[in-house]
């Protein structure tokens, strides 16, 4: 995305982008892999769920899951893929539930998490567009989270990895205690990436302070105009290692520009290509740490994200470019994950989820030859569109679930987003949400278990505007004079009209999105739009 659109983005009540004042979130902070957790930074009081009787602490699963960044749903070898390999997830699959109708709730990353947290749909919170390094939590802290919900149950709550959903109350200052932030919104312990690896400041925070910050070489964070003297993409081209495409032409950090502009902090740089194992051997120590009580740990990878950095051992290991091989690398630290299970003796009590925050897309403001090297790779596999895009190729992701102890092995066509984590793991826990929370969080606890062939009945995908599922009906609205969907080019989707009518799409049969059936349906068209309408009226679909 260019720098031009990483300012704060929300979403007007039919769903379309509209810009709003200044940028959002995103940061970074220090580069050591080891090191000990401190003492966990208590987290704000949490609203109570509706608690039943609480499972023994041994009956209890511990529950993880990992998300990846603009992973496709043909991006594992699971899911059709022949160019990449991707061992480690590939046998989570065979050894569990792989879901073929799953969705992140957008099509673009901070919408998508802020869903997944909150059990609300984002275009319903203005504020919860892609953020900047220096944007507000987007979360309300007295709003009944995901982990304040596992916290409820009795769980250790961890985060780490991109986090990308704001930091502070809008004087964010990353020199000093940083708050509010993932402690305050459920999570016991944090080590996070505050925003995206092409945002600065391109630091970790751990808890509350940026790690390894040199208090002599304090950090200047600015979206506007230029801080301090470091060079810049658009002064030096000369000192960069990976070009930029559009947008990111501000400070060069490890020889690659980002979006915005930061000085200071010099000590608390990351390495782009130390990210992954940095960040791996986090959510492992963890799993460590809490090996003795229920945990649940939130692992957002950074893969396969831009800048698309990996180690030499990576580099060229796939046989679809530099893409594949971040793919190949996130396979790695998935393997870790669950090496680390079956090391400790956890891996028969633990859910473990593996998913993605949205669709795929190539050139995301690097030139680093995405999009181009493809070799017979089909990033969204069979569907239409990737990041952004209203079809099913923005928000209908990879899903794995497994847990030896409950889940067979199966493949299921169930529809589920995963907005219905808070419901379905508050079912899972024996708590019943308050009536406020998780407004459009449902209970597909027995789908995502694979003991049930049913999901949810309706869905609202965001991309570049809303549209609507119900069963394998999709609906996509009239977009208006001039607008347009947007697909990735390098996907080269078929043109499809969105006349008055809008879209209409036979999933059963056109999984490709390719026919548009509007014309010839009118009662269909109506009966979804009339249902998109009421949801985006009523507040609330649960």
């Amino acid at each position: 995305m260019s720098q031009e659109m990483d300012k704060s983005c929300m979403f007007n009540r039919r769903g379309f982008l509209k810009r709003t004042g200044a940028g959002a979130a995103c940061a970074f902070a220090g580069r050591a892999i080891g090191g000990l957790f401190g003492t966990p930074a208590a987290a704000a009081p949490a609203p109570a769920a509706t608690q039943a009787a609480p499972a023994s602490a041994a009956a209890k699963p511990n529950v993880v899951v990992i998300i990846a960044d603009d992973l496709g749903y043909g991006d594992l070898g699971c899911y059709g893929a022949t160019k990449v390999k991707t061992p480690n997830a590939d046998k989570l699959a065979a050894q569990g539930l792989r879901l073929t109708d799953a969705h992140s709730s957008a099509a673009v990353c901070t919408p998508t998490r802020y869903s997944l947290m909150t059990g609300q749909y984002a275009w319903r919170k203005p504020g919860t567009g892609i953020l900047s390094g220096v944007a507000s939590l987007c979360i309300d802290t007295d709003r009944l989270t995901l982990p304040a919900m596992m916290k409820r149950a009795g769980y250790a709550t961890g985060c780490v990895g991109k986090w990308h959903l704001g930091l502070g109350d809008g004087n964010l200052d990353y020199n000093s205690e940083i708050k509010p932030g993932p402690l305050d919104v459920g999570f016991d312990y944090c080590y996070i990436i505050p925003a995206t690896g092409d945002r600065v400041p391109c630091v970790y925070v751990e808890n509350r302070r940026v790690v390894n910050l040199d208090p002599a070489d304090p950090i200047q964070v600015s979206y506007g105009k230029k801080v301090g003297d470091d060079p810049t993409g658009q002064e030096n081209p000369e000192l960069l290692k990976m070009k930029y495409s559009h947008g990111h032409d501000g400070t060069i950090v490890n020889g690659i520009s980002r979006i915005g502009f930061m000085a200071g902090g010099k000590a608390a740089r990351w390495v782009d290509e130390d990210m992954a194992g940095a960040i791996t051997a986090k959510a492992v120590e963890y799993i460590e740490k809490n090996k003795d009580r229920p945990f649940f740990l939130y692992f957002a990878t950074h893969e396969i994200h831009v800048p698309r950095a990996v180690p030499e051992r990576f580099r060229g290991s796939s046989q679809c470019g530099l893409r594949g091989d971040v793919i190949q690398e996130f396979d790695w630290s998935v393997g870790r994950i669950a090496d680390a299970l079956e090391r400790l003796g956890l891996a028969e009590n633990t859910l473990l989820i593996v998913t993605s925050d949205n669709g795929p897309v190539f050139d995301d403001g690097y030139a680093d030859g995405s999009g181009k090297d493809l070799n017979g790779h089909k990033p969204a596999g069979p569907l239409r569109g990737g990041k952004s895009s209203s079809y099913e190729g923005g928000t209908r992701v990879p899903l794995l679930v497994r847990w030896p102890r409950r889940v067979k092995p199966a493949t299921s066509d169930a529809l589920i987003c995963q907005i219905d984590l808070l419901a379905s793991l508050a079912s899972l826990t024996g708590q019943k949400l308050p009536e406020a929370a998780g407004p459009d969080s449902t209970d597909v606890l027995p789908a995502l278990l694979g003991e049930s062939k049913q999901g949810r009945d309706s869905l609202v995908e965001q991309g570049s505007g809303l549209a609507i599922r119900k069963g394998n009906w999709k609906y996509i609205p009239p977009r208006g004079p001039g607008r347009k969907q947007k697909t990735d080019k390098d996907a080269k989707a078929p043109t499809t009209a969105n006349a008055a009518t809008g879209e209409l799409y036979d999933l059963s049969t056109d999984l490709g999105e390719t026919k548009n059936l509007a014309a010839e349906n009118p009662a269909k068209v109506k009966e979804l739009a009339d249902l998109l309408s009421k949801i985006q009226e009523t507040g609330k679909s649960r």
